[in-house]
């Protein structure tokens, strides 16, 4: 071992069964399927506790997620890697828009834009991603993204484009 080297780290992840909250997603509304994640009454994503990120808040068209970057978030040159930002951005995204659809309705994401201003330490404190849906028509929703810090100093931003699968029979709004 060179100077200075700890020598190996391990980290152990547990999370619960995702088909709970596959199926509790496709009997309800999107906002309160949410809800019952931040309450703890659904689980999360799993990628969520592998990358120890979580869903804190959550209103109709407005998901937030919080992370504290660690030592195993770290790219090979020293920082965190800018996948993290871009999963985190992601899911706040992707939650702002499900927040907003029906009981049956879903969503994939159809693009996905990362913009990375600046660069995360482990020692960078807590961050916040708050995403905002921009527009949800019948088969596209769009949103926006910010990763800041608790003074509010900007790491990263983001949009996306996402599809809906809405039920038969169900419209859309323009």
């Amino acid at each position: 071992m060179s100077q200075g080297d700890a020598g190996p780290r391990t980290r152990t992840v547990t999370w619960r069964d995702p088909r709970e909250g596959v199926a509790a997603a496709r009997s309800l509304p999107g906002l309160e399927y949410l809800r019952a994640i931040v309450r703890g009454e659904l689980p999360g994503a799993p990628i969520a506790e592998l990358m120890g990120f979580a869903l804190v808040e959550v209103g109709e068209g407005r998901a937030v997620f919080a992370v504290e970057p660690a030592e195993y978030h770290y790219n090979p040159i020293g920082t965190v890697h800018g996948g993290l930002a871009a999963t985190v951005l992601d899911s706040s995204l992707g939650c702002a828009v499900h927040s907003t659809l029906p009981v049956g309705a879903g969503y994939t994401t159809l693009e996905l834009h990362v913009n990375l201003v600046r660069a995360i330490a482990h020692d960078t404190g807590r961050l916040t991603c708050t995403g905002e849906v921009v527009h949800v028509g019948g088969r596209v929703a769009t949103a926006q993204a910010k990763l800041t810090d608790a003074s509010g100093k900007l790491y990263a931003h983001g949009t996306t484009t996402c599809l809906l699968f809405r039920p038969p029979g169900a419209g859309g709004r323009e």
